[in-house]
């Protein structure tokens, strides 16, 4: 699977217990999204049980990992599946993967940089655009909801960021 094609659905924080179980924290949708899922990272692990860990997180066993040892090597890798076994979106949805990288522009057409982050903090998804670097120094990041009054419209493409937001 390329790169452009994996969607990271979570990451290996740790092992719990000495059979092979691991800690996950969740990107996206969370427990009910990862569950659709059995195989990631191009068939390297397998799902064999999960639950929640009542933490935001979940607890993990795949087929492969059965001991500690195994469980603390994968600490921090990430649970990929391909883009094309996600659902279809409806009008107004987007998956984060897919907003990851793209150009954000004003709605006057002046470059604002490029989609570094989205975050959610409990209310809504938050962009995060990271400006052109200047003199070799990365650029300012600044942060906008994913809004209809901040982010009118968006595709494939790049993500039309309102005047009044752009000024981050």
């Amino acid at each position: 699977m390329s790169e452009d094609n994996a969607v990271t659905l979570a990451a290996v924080s740790g092992a719990v217990g000495v059979t092979g179980e691991v800690r996950l924290k969740l990107f996206g949708a969370g427990l009910p999204e990862l569950k659709q899922h059995k195989r990631f990272n191009d068939g390297a692990l397998t799902l064999k049980k999960i639950r929640s860990d009542n933490k935001g997180g979940a607890v993990a066993r795949f087929e492969e990992i059965t001991d500690r040892n195994a469980a603390e090597a994968l600490r921090s890798t990430v649970l990929t599946i391909p883009r094309d076994t996600l659902p279809e979106l409806g009008e107004g949805e987007y998956y984060h993967a897919d907003l990851l990288g793209l150009p954000a522009v004003s709605d006057t057409g002046e470059p604002l940089g490029t989609i570094c982050a989205v975050e959610n903090f409990g209310a809504q998804d938050v962009i995060e655009i990271e400006r052109p670097s200047v003199d070799g120094k990365p650029g300012k990041k600044f942060m906008i909801p994913m809004t209809v009054a901040a982010v009118p419209e968006w595709d494939a493409n790049r993500l039309v960021v309102a005047e009044a937001f752009a000024e981050g």
